[in-house]
């Protein structure tokens, strides 16, 4: 059986008020299973069927005022999941075409679906957010003629609700959690990293992506699971460890409903699988270069890790394009510079749409739960 280095670079990360850059690097993981018994996997048909088609996008209409989308302008959709940000864009105004971007297989077979109700006006891509730039070269699209750019981050509903892709802490299955699904097999699963991950990189793991106060303990626990020769496989196995060295404490969410103690450690484990705070910095980037001047900038994020950084690339806190280790307020009193070196470093590319972040109203997250932490942002390409 091979084993693999794997280098997994934590550069935006953010712990309590600082974003660590930290470089992890798991020494012999396995990227195949470490028992002989072939992983357990999920079909991509049985969770097209499992999907809620009519599930209600977060803040629709204020992406819609902020969107602002016009006859013949060309969007791209970079987290298109069952597409519905996407159809109220469309119906919205006439000749819009829209490039939608999904690393899920299970969503690219939606946008397709999608593509043949809207001929010529949607065109599906499968990739990451790294991986636009050669999906536009292969549809001969170029910097600077994008009219807006539209960010949805996190997990879709769709992958939530399918207990087979490993997500949700209340649906019993395997620990994959990989948003490519079996695109990009050399990827580890959650399962790997718990399988073969020290414990001082699993702790900090769920201390930077999870902001979990027990990470120490539990990954000692993790630790202890793999010394009694047992491998946590489930997500039921996993969130039961979990509450057991939480020894009975209980957690709200933001609407007072209890909540499993391991919802931090699945966030952590999911972050770090899939890459995401890299790829949403990436995705910054490539929506800074392709949109127009003029051109719009919609984020919609869950948690504070991937606000952080959409807020840093747009006060232009950004220094060799990613967002900085440290917010501007804890910029050094002691250092002098010219007029010219403080405008190179303060450049921003953008101009916000509002003065304050927007959240959903009381009514939509009461009709829609999963909204409740939702924040967006909006911004225009300036420079």
């Amino acid at each position: 059986m091979s084993l693999r280095r794997i280098n997994v670079n934590l550069h935006l990360s953010l712990s309590n008020i600082k974003l660590y850059s930290k470089k992890l690097t798991f020494k012999n993981m396995r990227l195949e299973s470490t028992l002989d018994q072939p992983r357990r996997s999920y079909q991509t048909n049985v969770a097209e069927k499992s999907v809620d088609l009519h599930h209600v996008p977060v803040l629709v209409d204020a992406v819609l005022e902020y969107l602002d989308p016009k006859p013949g302008q060309t969007i791209v959709d970079m987290t298109f999941g069952a597409g519905g940000h996407t159809k109220r864009i469309l119906n919205s105004s006439s000749d819009i075409k829209i490039y939608a971007l999904d690393r899920d297989p299970v969503a690219h077979n939606f946008a397709k679906e999608l593509a043949k109700e809207y001929p010529g006006q949607v065109v599906p891509l499968l990739g990451r957010f790294s991986e636009l730039p050669s999906l536009l070269k292969d549809h001969e699209v170029k910097q600077g003629t994008v009219d807006s750019f539209l960010f949805d981050f996190g997990c879709s509903s769709m992958q939530f609700d399918v207990a087979d892709r490993g997500f949700a802490v209340s649906k019993d299955g395997p620990l994959d959690m990989r948003m490519d699904g079996f695109r990009c097999p050399e990827t580890p699963t959650a399962a790997d990293v718990l399988a073969r991950a020290d414990e001082e990189d699993l702790a900090r793991i769920l201390k930077i992506y999870g902001d979990e106060k027990l990470a120490k303990k539990i990954a000692r626990a993790i630790i202890e699971v793999r010394y009694s020769f047992k491998k946590l496989e489930t997500t039921q196995e996993l969130a039961e460890l979990v509450d057991t060295v939480c020894g009975g404490d209980q957690r709200k969410d933001q609407l007072g409903r209890h909540a499993s103690m391991a919802t931090k450690t699945f966030q952590a484990l999911r972050i770090f699988v899939n890459n995401e705070l890299n790829e949403i910095n990436y995705g910054m980037n490539i929506a800074e270069k392709y949109l127009k001047l003029g051109g719009r900038l919609i984020t919609i994020a869950f948690h504070s890790l991937e606000d952080t950084i959409v807020k840093r690339h747009i006060s232009g806190n950004v220094s060799e394009y990613r967002a900085n280790i440290l917010p501007l307020r804890y910029s050094s009193h002691g250092i002098c510079l010219q007029d010219s070196e403080v405008e190179y470093v303060m450049h921003s590319p953008w101009e916000m749409l509002h003065k304050h972040v927007i959240v959903p109203s009381e009514e939509e997250v009461l009709s829609n739960p999963r909204s409740r932490s939702a924040k967006l942002r909006a911004a225009i390409c300036v420079k």
